[in-house]
């Protein structure tokens, strides 16, 4: 387990997971949060907390997992816990983003389809997604700091960011369009760069 000197200090050392128990507990706590998305939950308990990741290894992973097929969350788990501890952390990871979440599930879609008519529940559900695009966009700005040690720069960041929101929320271009197009420049500039 991680001592708490790791806790909150972003200039402590990293720390490696103990156990694939200690993963399963760590991605079961983190998918019980992530009302709305778990990924804001996931930067905060594997750089802040658990200091297992940096905040630019997380964007590397959070990179590479929104360009596979999936959820990028699960993808994130299974690359990180594959690299501690193989097939027996991937899969602990993935049990404890899974199974209780989805029994939970399940039960509320029970109570929904119950209750979906009654117009205090959908106004708490309309409520709840302006909390998840809170969370989406909090999570966005902490991670602009990694732009600074980001070899295309920051201006050249922060413009391909504000492209890709453009393209995505405003033009609607298709997701899969965008980040493959974009995705090839950012690498070939910063490639290039790097060279």
């Amino acid at each position: 387990m991680t001592s708490p000197e790791h806790i909150d200090h972003p200039e402590a050392p990293l720390v490696k997971p103990a156990s694939p128990r200690e993963l399963f507990i760590a991605f079961n706590s983190l998918a019980l949060q992530g009302f709305g998305g778990v990924l804001p939950v996931a930067q905060t308990e594997l750089v802040e907390r658990r200091r297992w990741l940096s905040r630019e290894q997380f964007v590397e992973m959070l990179a590479l997992s929104q360009v596979l097929p999936g959820p990028n969350i699960v993808n994130l788990a299974l690359m990180f816990s594959d690299g501690h501890f193989g097939l027996r952390g991937a899969f602990a990871a993935m049990a404890g983003l899974l199974v209780l979440p989805m029994i939970i599930v399940l039960a509320l879609t029970a109570l929904y389809g119950q209750f979906a008519t009654v117009p205090l529940v959908s106004g708490a559900l309309r409520g709840m997604a302006a909390v998840a695009a809170g969370l989406v966009i909090s999570t966005a700005l902490k991670l602009l700091t990694t732009l600074r040690n980001n070899p295309m720069g920051r201006p050249l960041g922060l413009a391909f960011a504000a492209l890709t929101v453009v393209a995505i929320a405003w033009l609607r271009w298709p997701l899969v369009w965008v980040v493959a197009g974009g995705g090839a420049v950012c690498v070939a500039i910063a490639l290039r760069r790097l060279r």
